[in-house]
């Protein structure tokens, strides 16, 4: 079985209060890649420039990342981003956006690519995002991502788009902003009134919550002491969730399983943060991931003491 992400591939600027990086490999569907090539083969579609090279493919493929769906637009440059962190970690500024050649995306996937078990959608423009779900027609699990920028100009295409896949992953604020309604629990139901079955609000340094018919389910971010950059992080937990569904190909898409792949791609993202871009991912190991997963289990579960209350 394998995976398959389409999505930006690009160079990123960061400031955070720990350091700066000048150019660093980023990009939803980098950051997706790496963390879902523990669990299973995994296919990254989308455009670089003549500046992406060796070092860059080298750091995919390190991971066995299949990269022979990555296109090359000669004379172009990669998507570049900016952006500065102040000591809320939470927020950002964008300082510089360059589209370079993802302002022309067509995304072309290979036979390999459409032939698909598992498809995540990274953040794309939704007519994009449709084109490449109905190529992916045998793909039992699709999961889709997005932001306020589609949210705002593309609201009608992307609910028309949300409506073809099994899972959306979304922050809390744009899950809110695109039902419009005023909490999660209302807007995850509209959302499954839409189609997807499963709902994933991404909630930043406070963790993740996840509705699907069978109820709801939430996870805190992993305590740290060190967190540096937290840029990817996102598309990393959406790696490590997407993955642990496709590592399973025999198994009911069920609650029980999606709320393990919620701890999974805890793990991932807790990673991602504890270093600028992908440099402590590129290196991690399934030993630290599967700690890190029994680490979590253990500040999450308690015994239940029965207890007379009063009233």
């Amino acid at each position: 079985m394998s995976v398959t992400v389409v999505g930006s591939i690009a160079f990123d600027a960061v400031t955070t209060p720990f350091g700066s990086r000048e150019r660093m490999l980023g990009g939803s569907a980098v950051h997706f890649s790496l963390a879902a090539s523990f669990f299973d083969d995994v296919h990254v579609v989308g455009p670089v420039g003549d500046d992406f090279g060796p070092d860059e493919y080298a750091v995919l493929e390190g991971r066995e990342v299949r990269t022979e769906d990555i296109e090359h637009i000669e004379g172009g440059r990669t998507f570049f981003w900016r952006g500065a962190y102040g000591w809320d970690l939470n927020d950002r500024d964008t300082l510089d956006t360059q589209l370079n050649v993802f302002a022309d995306f067509e995304p072309k996937l290979s036979l390999e690519s459409r032939s698909t078990d598992v498809l995540f959608l990274a953040n794309i423009q939704p007519d994009l995002q449709r084109e490449v779900r109905a190529q992916c027609e045998g793909a039992r699990f699709v999961a889709l991502d997005s932001m306020n920028l589609w949210i705002e100009t593309a609201r009608d295409s992307l609910i028309e788009t949300i409506a073809g896949v099994d899972c959306l992953l979304l922050n809390d604020a744009e899950l809110r902003q695109l039902t419009r309604e005023p909490n999660l629990v209302r807007a995850a139901r509209k959302i499954r009134e839409w189609g997807p079955r499963v709902v994933v609000a991404k909630q930043g340094e406070y963790g993740s919550a996840m509705i699907t018919d069978e109820g709801f389910f939430g996870l805190p971010a992993f305590p740290l002491e060190t967190i540096v950059d937290p840029t990817g992080a996102g598309d990393s937990f959406a790696g490590g969730f997407v993955g642990y569904v496709a590592a399973h190909p025999d198994a009911e898409l069920d609650h029980e399983l999606l709320c393990r792949a919620m701890a999974y791609g805890t793990a991932l993202a807790s990673f991602n943060v504890e270093e600028f871009g992908v440099e402590r991912v590129a290196r991690l190991t399934a030993g630290e991931i599967g700690e890190r997963v029994g680490e979590l289990r253990r500040i999450t579960s308690f015994s239940e003491k029965p207890l007379l209350l009063r009233g």
